[in-house]
């Protein structure tokens, strides 16, 4: 799931990424262009809901992502703005903030 939120009046948006934790794994990450697909630097955490969850804040653009688990498993998120091809054989999300 893919929550939005504006940041204020600033340029800024808050994006949460959500998977359910029945993602068959012991850690995930959000990987996308705006972390350089760094499983490092898109570490999630596992809440009490069973959601692994992550926000950042990202401007106005279109992001390609995925999920990836501590074991190299690759998800893809059903709430995404849209897929595309990777060019390695799978689909990469999109993910589309809009400015407003």
């Amino acid at each position: 799931m893919l929550r939005k939120d504006r940041v204020g009046s600033s340029a800024w948006w808050s994006v949460t990424f959500e998977m359910p934790g029945a993602a068959e794994a012991e850690a995930l990450s959000v990987v996308g262009d705006f972390n350089h697909w760094d499983p490092e630097r898109g570490r999630m955490k596992l809440r009490k809901d069973g959601m692994w969850a992550r926000t950042i804040r990202l401007q106005p653009g279109t992001y390609r992502f995925r999920y990836v688990s501590g074991r190299g498993v690759w998800h893809n998120d059903p709430a995404a703005d849209g897929y595309e091809p990777s060019g390695l054989g799978e689909d990469n999300c999109l993910l589309v903030v809009a400015a407003e």
